[in-house]
């Protein structure tokens, strides 16, 4: 009896940390969702950027010399905004996202996304958040562009 108490306890205890775990894969999705794919790609709201962006996140791209050049979230939002002034409809073919990796550790994670456009696959990013006072921020990303 006491063996059969023991395994449920552990059950119970391991349940707890699988949905502790998912409800912060969803919370980090959330942000990715809504920051960066609604509002960077799909021309969402500018507030949707401030509330999902740290304000040191850069995202660094690879130059074709093997070199890194920095993108901080300023120039991306103003870009942002710019786009959505001119087309405040969004783009004609909305942007949508898979996700086939969350990884959370207590206040940080890593996520893969898989962007597409009509079904064509056009970016694999990693972002990376952490999570602080007011909730998950995305602070870096690097990427690949697909051909």
């Amino acid at each position: 009896m006491k063996q059969i108490i023991a395994a449920l306890a552990v059950l119970i205890s391991f349940t707890s940390v699988a949905q502790d775990l998912s409800k912060k894969q969803e919370a980090v999705k959330q942000v990715i969702e809504s920051a960066y794919v609604k509002a960077i790609h799909n021309n969402g709201e500018i507030a949707a950027i401030d509330e999902g962006f740290h304000p040191g996140f850069e995202m660094l791209i690879k130059n074709r010399n093997d070199g890194l050049s920095k993108y901080p979230i300023y120039n991306w939002r103003e870009s942002a905004k710019k786009r959505k002034a001119k087309n405040p409809e969004g783009p004609k073919e909305e942007t949508t996202a898979k996700y086939p990796m969350i990884d959370v550790t207590d206040d940080a994670a890593v996520v893969k996304v898989e962007l597409y456009k009509k079904d064509k696959k056009i970016f694999t990013d990693y972002i990376s958040l952490y999570k602080f006072k007011d909730g998950w921020k995305i602070v870096g990303k690097i990427y690949h562009k697909h051909s």
